[in-house]
């Protein structure tokens, strides 16, 4: 018999081992899958091109963002990070794949662009080897990969580490459209989610859901991401939301009342 519910990290941990393998993406389990899919570098997925996001390019030219210090969540090749680190921020970013981050050194070292890249779950990570405050946290398509329980802990690395008056950025996938290489994430519901197992490739958003989650924060702007032609030098799709949002002075990123205690990534009691 056991009883080991004792935190809210052992409910996290409770809710990833319902995950059935096929479907995660998000565990330090999900690892080789994504060696897997960033294996043969030449397939024609889009965001495999050294291209940074067209509006990360938009938030530095229009003086939305500016320089600092800033964090890539699940940087994938890296070509968002290499972006960042060329128009001046000191950068760190991790992912899960070590295949992805090889890949993301091996592009760093051509454009001669220095980021300090890390391997592991960016849950374990930040406040250890990721350490805030960060000016910029950016994320191009990590947070959609994550299950609806994890929504907590990512709101807790924001709160941990983002700094006062910094910046979040993300990418997700925007709820009924279709992708240029499939389906544009699962429209199902965070209940639905864990009666569904076969559930995969990533869970798409509407702007009402992304500003009640990250409703702590400050939004500057939303909208779908802008169609960028093959030959164009930034990545855009249109199943994409992208969104701005400001961390005010005094203020948490954990989406809770602003009486309330932050969540953290680390241990919690209930």
């Amino acid at each position: 018999m056991d009883r080991n519910i004792r935190t809210v990290d052992d409910v996290l941990r409770l809710l990833d081992g319902l995950l059935a393998p096929h479907a995660d993406r998000s565990t330090a389990g999900a690892a080789s899958w994504w060696d897997g899919f960033y294996a043969d570098r030449s397939r024609p997925v889009p965001f495999f091109e050294a291209k940074p996001d067209e509006n990360l390019v938009s938030y530095l030219d229009r003086g939305l963002v500016t320089g600092g210090r800033a964090l890539d969540l699940g940087c994938g090749p890296g070509r968002n990070a290499s972006y960042l680190a060329a128009r001046g921020f000191e950068v760190d970013a991790v992912d899960l794949s070590p295949a992805a981050i090889a890949w993301a050194q091996d592009r760093a070292r051509e454009a001669g662009t220095d980021v300090r890249f890390r391997c592991g779950d960016a849950f374990d990570l930040v406040g250890t080897e990721l350490s805030g405050p960060y000016d910029l946290i950016y994320d191009s398509g990590c947070f959609h990969h994550l299950p609806p329980h994890r929504r907590i802990s990512y709101l807790g690395v924001l709160d941990q580490a983002l700094a006062p008056g910094g910046h979040f950025a993300l990418a997700c996938f925007a709820a009924g459209s279709v992708g240029s290489i499939g389906s544009a994430g699962s429209e199902v519901s965070d209940g639905d989610f864990y009666r569904q197992p076969r559930v995969r490739g990533g869970l798409a958003y509407t702007p009402e859901a992304l500003r009640w989650i990250f409703s702590a924060l400050t939004e500057v702007e939303l909208r779908r991401m802008r169609d960028e032609r093959p030959r164009s030098p930034r990545f855009g799709e249109p199943f994409l939301w992208t969104a701005l949002f400001r961390r005010e002075s005094g203020r948490d990123g954990s989406g809770g009342a602003p009486h309330s205690p932050p969540v953290r990534p680390g241990r919690h009691t209930l």
